[in-house]
């Protein structure tokens, strides 16, 4: 049987396993599904049941939010017997942690190993990713930030969206799914217009997939970054053009440049790792490099919004699927006690971590892990403090464990002196 045509039953319930030789967008939307390599398909590995948990607890989450309870209150099912801890788990950043220019970093694959169980304990911990960029598809980006847009925004409340960011208009087949109805991209601009941008001609295939229309009888009304920029220069003359003309209408120039549509990122990470011996620009940068030209060119302070780390709706979202995940496996409807977030930049993965752990919307600790095999730097001062600096994944996962183990025998001691002394009052 070939790759594109293997299927095996779940061993979880209402979770489907999909090989990742022949996936495909479409499938993923269908409902809870896992990608598994094709030597997996037929004997899933130590990481299924992982996988499979969190997936159906993401959906059951999604679902929990989308129909609020109309006051019954469902029965608790009886939680599968499991070899999984409850009281911690590990959240993941990908890109400078796991991968590095797409390539697997060489501890991050025993790392998962130690996690999914193969550790002299015997335990399996609870993982998730929480990335903001570059590892991801265009796709599965942009598929994130329009469920986590929909807590704060509706898309029905917008009419024409411009989406910027990534290959071809992948981003704009995602923002059509997930309900907005009217989505454009640069492409389709530069197609009514070739003189928008002076120096960039529409190749023979992004001149296929732009659609044409009349843009100056197009009120544009918000403009979503979803992914990087793969040309800085149009990109940023296009975003211009719109924040600076009124409601939206390109071709036009508002007077005092407080009648264009907001502006919103998906992340703000000035830089990340990639397979380059130095960080590259990410979005962040170029959310930098528009607000110091707006500011030049009107006098005034562009106001955008950026999603992702480090704002705090990205770890409250992450303490729901993990507290969704607990009930489901062990019958406890709290979040684990302790989350270990292991990321590679200072100012965003560690403030975020560290803020959201200060602040009243956390109900458990978030402990913040800083490794070395991405943005930061041996012999650099972070600008925001980890709980722990480790040299790689592996070691971070070490030092949760250890961290967890060590405070069981504090307790355990603790609890034994107490009985003892106990007994002597009697």
């Amino acid at each position: 049987m070939s790759n594109q045509t293997l299927r095996s039953p779940p061993t979880k319930p209402g979770v489907r396993r999909l090989s990742s030789m022949s996936a495909t967008f479409e499938e993923l939307a269908l409902g809870p599904s896992i990608v598994v390599p094709p030597e997996h398909m037929t004997k899933p590995s130590d990481a299924h049941e992982t996988a499979a948990a969190l997936e159906l607890a993401k959906h059951r989450l999604a679902e929990k939010e989308k129909r609020p309870t109309d006051g019954q209150i469902t029965p608790p099912e009886t939680p599968p017997q499991s070899n999984f801890t409850d009281q911690y788990a590990f959240a993941f950043d990908i890109d400078g942690v796991l991968i590095r220019g797409g390539k697997p970093i060489p501890q991050a694959v025993e790392a998962m190993k130690v996690l999914n169980g193969q550790n002299e304990f015997g335990v399996k911990v609870p993982y998730i990713f929480v990335t903001n960029g570059g590892g991801k598809t265009e796709q599965e980006r942009c598929l994130d930030l329009s469920r986590q847009l929909e807590m704060e925004i509706s898309p029905g409340k917008y009419g024409t969206v411009l989406v910027v960011g990534g290959e071809g208009d992948k981003c704009r087949t995602v923002a059509e799914g997930y309900g907005f109805r009217d989505v454009v991209t640069p492409g389709d601009i530069i197609k009514d217009n070739k003189d928008t941008t002076p120096f960039r001609k529409l190749t023979d295939d992004e001149s296929k997939h732009s659609r044409a229309r009349n843009f100056g009888e197009t009120e544009i009304s918000a403009i979503f970054v979803f992914a990087d920029s793969r040309d800085w220069a149009g990109d940023q003359q296009i975003i211009l053009d719109v924040l600076m003309s009124k409601h939206g209408r390109l071709g036009t120039r508002s007077e005092s440049f407080d009648e264009g549509p907001p502006i919103f990122f998906s992340h703000n990470d000035i830089v990340w790792s990639t397979s380059h011996q130095l960080t590259r620009l990410g979005m962040g940068a170029l959310r930098a490099s528009l607000e110091a030209m707006y500011k030049a060119m009107t006098g005034k302070e562009l106001m955008s919004t950026a999603f992702g780390k480090p704002q705090i709706g990205t770890f409250q979202f992450a303490t729901r699927l993990l507290q969704q995940w607990r009930k489901d496996t062990h019958g406890i409807n709290a979040p684990p006690r302790t989350v270990y977030f292991v990321g590679d930049t200072p100012e965003s993965d560690i403030r975020g971590t560290n803020e959201f752990n200060a602040s009243d919307q956390s109900e458990n600790q978030w402990y913040s892990i800083l490794v070395r095999t991405g943005v930061f730097q041996e012999g650099t001062k972070p600008a925001f403090q980890p709980n722990a600096t480790v040299d790689n994944v592996l070691e971070a996962v070490k030092h949760g464990i250890q961290r967890e183990v060590d405070r069981n025998i504090r307790t355990a001691v603790q609890q034994l002196s107490e009985q003892q002394e106990a007994i002597v009052e009697e």
